[in-house]
């Protein structure tokens, strides 16, 4: 069944297991996701509400709505449950749970794939991108998946999408640490997932997605591309193309739904549900025209016109800069409703909300106003951990992380 737009939404979460005392990486999900009856390992599991499941690495953890749900608002307990639950399976082998979009310094050459369901894919996958590496082993994020139904609301959804993308690390950046250093970008994860299949560029694009507004659009300029050339390197055609698309959002017509993959993962569920409300407010808000006093049609023209390559050139500026990036594109910023011939990144970010606040919860809008003082955890992190942070430091700030993690509170720079 394909529901309407805004009728159903899900999310995914992802989280590293390290373990407890020294944070290095440990390949371990099959302790939280356990045995069927017959002791055979499971690679999904649902507890009510929450299903736990494994992809591609053995040290990543992936918390997600086991059903599409009707509502955002007080999504971040339930998921906090499961993240205590996990936590305490852990300890008997003194793991936990951590959070952050990468780790500051695992080394992505050690990572092992998941050995059980879907390991063909994964070989495959290994085989011709090799995975050892920071944008395959290192890169968690929280993926929200919006319902449509149909071409019309496909071309709206996925318009409004186009114009979110460029500002989410201005507001969701956690990752600014790779191999024990600053990598020299706020958004580490997606400057690496940018690069983790340059062998076959088709398969990420620009990582904006093109101008489609139609599966059949979408399937020309999209999927019958990335078929073609991946078809050279998987003749035993294991790879899916709604799988292979690696845009910053990807439309799964087999569900009904276009997925947002571009947030980093928050210090808890609570703050990546805040973060997840004030998306789908925005893009509401886009296609319901709070942002212009223009007639709907006018606004979608101009929405729907917006250039792929200058999308994804703000992108870039905010995987370096976050918050901090200073943005200049007229036309971008006009569907935003901004008259300015500069602004910041994280200085649109708060004009949204402040546009679209009411369709935001009232806790989730607390959490927003909070963030939005203290700046991306990318930015405290770096505050905290310093220019030339030593292994200690990470351990250290990270293991605090962990800490913000178990208890489902936000991570403050000035503790």
């Amino acid at each position: 069944m394909n529901y309407k737009l805004w009728q159903k939404y899900g999310i995914e979460m992802e989280y590293m297991i390290v373990d407890r005392d020294t944070l290095d990486v440990l390949p371990r999900a099959d302790v939280p996701l356990g045995h069927d009856k017959n002791g055979e390992q499971l690679s999904d599991v649902e507890h009510g509400p929450i299903g736990l499941s494994n992809e591609l690495v053995s040290h990543v953890l992936e918390l997600k709505c086991a059903n599409p749900v009707d509502s955002l608002k007080n999504l971040g307990k339930t998921f906090h449950k499961e993240v205590l639950v996990a936590n305490e399976k852990l300890k008997s082998i003194n793991a936990m749970l951590l959070p952050s979009a990468a780790h500051p310094f695992m080394d992505p050459a050690t990572m092992q794939l998941w050995p059980y369901d879907c390991n063909e894919i994964y070989e495959t996958y290994d085989r011709i991108f090799n995975c050892k590496g920071h944008g395959w082993a290192n890169l968690q994020s929280t993926h929200i998946n919006l319902s449509f139904n149909g071409d019309e609301e496909f071309g709206k959804l996925h318009a409004a999408i186009r114009a979110l993308l460029p500002l989410i690390p201005a507001i969701a950046a956690s990752s600014p640490f790779l191999d024990g250093k600053y990598c020299g970008y706020l958004d580490g994860r997606v400057e690496t997932y940018r690069h983790n299949q340059d062998r076959v560029p088709s398969i990420a694009g620009l990582v904006i997605p093109e101008a489609a507004f139609t599966y059949d659009e979408y399937n020309k300029q999209i999927f019958e591309k990335v078929k073609a050339d991946i078809a050279p390197y998987d003749p035993e055609h294991l790879l899916n193309h709604f799988f292979l698309n690696s845009r910053g959002a990807i439309a799964r017509f087999d569900r009904g739904a276009v997925e947002i993959r571009l947030v980093d993962i928050q210090e808890c569920p609570d703050a990546d549900i805040a973060i997840a409300e004030w998306e789908v407010a925005a893009l509401k808000g886009m296609v319901e025209g709070a942002f212009s006093r223009a007639s709907l049609d006018a606004i979608s023209k101009k929405v729907r016109a917006l250039d792929t390559a200058a999308l994804a050139k703000i992108l870039l500026d905010t995987t370096r800069f976050a918050e901090k990036t200073i943005i200049r594109d007229k036309d971008f910023l006009n569907v935003w409703d901004i008259d300015a011939s500069e602004i910041t990144a994280g200085e649109v970010v708060q004009h949204i909300f402040q546009v679209v606040k009411g369709k935001i919860s009232g806790h989730s809008q607390e959490l927003l106003r909070k963030m939005f003082k203290r700046g991306t955890l990318a930015s405290a992190l770096v505050k905290n951990v310093g220019a030339n942070p030593g292994h200690d430091d990470f351990v250290w700030e990270y293991g605090r992380l962990a800490r913000c993690l178990a208890e489902n509170r936000l991570y403050d720079a000035e503790e």
